[in-house]
């Protein structure tokens, strides 16, 4: 709803004592150019910047946009930043705390406001995803119309969370997520402000880093974590917010990880081995080392799609689907719930039964290609399904093995090289057992042995 005289005050005191706000209230960008990162949003004659009234008016007045990103990535940050710079009225509403009789209040005053002195609407609306269809289908008049011009946000995915009609009258703005760098110059900008700590402490890197984790790309939390160390440092009389003041005020202890480091290939490495050698445990700490220190979920779930195939293979055929399933799964939904996902395939795989055959099978296969021992195509495996072949003797010969009881041709099918090769050397291991008991007897029904 429209802001009423308690909001305006609360605004006015904060205009007069910004001191008394918090630190991400403070820094919020008072324009578009403050803005850090978003910056593909943000180039000349975009729909933010024609918003704002850079390049608007005319037939191709600005749209309704809806802004899609995470949590702590600048989507309210944008709206507090149109409602400053734009000479339009400025609406906001939550979908959390409103519904349809807000939003025709709204609507109703937009449309009195255009008629009665030709001001324009914008309408912030938080959390659009939380409204039912009924509640989004009382936007679409005033979007179509434009007697209000909505900026939208969602953290879920709107081609599932909002209606296709309100989709295809807005453009729809995804926001990237803030990378290291973007967060840094937010910690910096907040340091030396006179908004923000006005050079009251510094920032040593370990605690710069440190901060970064906890951050997670979110920059609320960012520079929430930020005020509440610098506190502490100043209460203490130190100039300087050291690391372990950092940890203490955001009591979590810092990871020594380094993503481009020998510590990245370490931790990963000790995961990967505690998934083989069944210690559950440690490969969970070891995942929480690197989820903590910000490791890419999707390098993880790699690393786990590897380890199904390398370490467990056919001792238990699921962990491949497990570990493929978790990869697709945390490519989806990101952290923090990404977490949950590769706990679940890390536990799986720990406690699967191991085998490595198929890992030495194909080691073996490779070194003998590598060594030379290709050979020829023996003939009557070769294509005849073109003319001439039969005379070249290709595929003569060839037992059709749908054609034989029990489905298995005796006839040779490696080159000459390698014929008479075992590769597959099967464990009893979990279901392997199984395939060893098979591949016994195919490779006996193979050499024409057996009934």
């Amino acid at each position: 709803m429209e802001p009423d005289l308690f909001t305006a005050a609360a605004e006015e005191r904060q205009e007069k004592d910004p001191v008394g706000s918090p630190l991400a209230v403070r820094m919020r960008p008072r324009t578009l150019d403050e803005v850090v990162g978003q910056q593909h949003l943000l180039r000349p004659g975009s729909p933010l910047r024609r918003l704002v009234g850079d390049g608007a008016g005319g037939p191709a007045g600005a749209s309704s946009v809806i802004l899609w990103g995470p949590p702590g990535i600048g989507k309210t940050t944008l709206a507090y930043v149109v409602s400053k710079a734009t000479e339009k009225r400025f609406v906001e509403l939550s979908a959390i705390t409103a519904g349809v009789k807000e939003v025709r209040a709204v609507i109703d005053g937009a449309r009195r406001a255009v008629g009665g002195y030709g001001k324009e609407t914008v309408l912030f609306l938080d959390e659009i995803h939380r409204f039912s269809k009924a509640q989004q289908d009382s936007l679409l008049p005033a979007v179509e119309n434009r007697w209000v011009t909505l900026i939208a946000a969602t953290t879920e995915n709107p081609y599932f969370s909002v209606i296709s009609p309100l989709l295809s009258r807005s453009l729809l703005l995804t926001l990237e997520p803030l990378t290291d760098d973007d967060l840094r110059a937010l910690l910096t900008r907040a340091l030396t402000d006179e908004r923000g700590l006005g050079g009251a402490v510094t920032l040593p890197e370990d605690a710069e880093a440190h901060l970064l984790r906890v951050a997670g790309g979110d920059a609320r939390r960012a520079l929430t974590a930020l005020e509440a160390a610098a506190g502490a440092a100043l209460a203490k009389g130190e100039p300087e917010i050291s690391l372990s003041t950092v940890e203490e005020t955001v009591d979590r202890a810092a990871v020594k990880y380094d993503r481009d480091g020998d510590q990245h290939y370490d931790v990963a490495s000790a995961l990967i081995k505690s998934i083989r050698g069944s210690d559950v445990d440690a490969a969970l700490h070891y995942l929480a080392r690197m989820i903590e220190a910000g490791e890419d979920p999707r390098f993880i779930a790699r690393r786990l799609m590897i380890s199904a195939s390398e370490d467990i293979g056919l001792a238990d055929p699921g962990a491949l689907p497990i570990a493929v399933a978790a990869a697709q799964a945390v490519a989806m939904i990101g952290f923090p719930e990404a977490a949950l996902t590769l706990s679940h395939a890390t536990i799986a795989l720990a406690l699967a039964p191991k085998s490595n055959a198929a890992t030495t099978a194909i080691g073996a296969a490779l070194a003998d290609v590598r060594g030379g021992l290709a050979g020829s195509v023996p003939p009557h495996l070769r294509d005849g399904h073109y003319k001439g072949a039969a005379e070249l003797g290709h595929a003569q010969g060839y037992v059709y093995p749908h054609d034989v009881p029990g489905g298995i041709a005796a006839q040779q099918y490696a080159p000459d090289t390698v014929h008479g090769k075992r590769y597959y050397e099967p464990t009893r291991y979990g279901a392997e057992a199984r395939y060893a008991d098979v591949v016994e007897r195919v490779r006996e029904r193979l050499k024409g042995e057996g009934g």
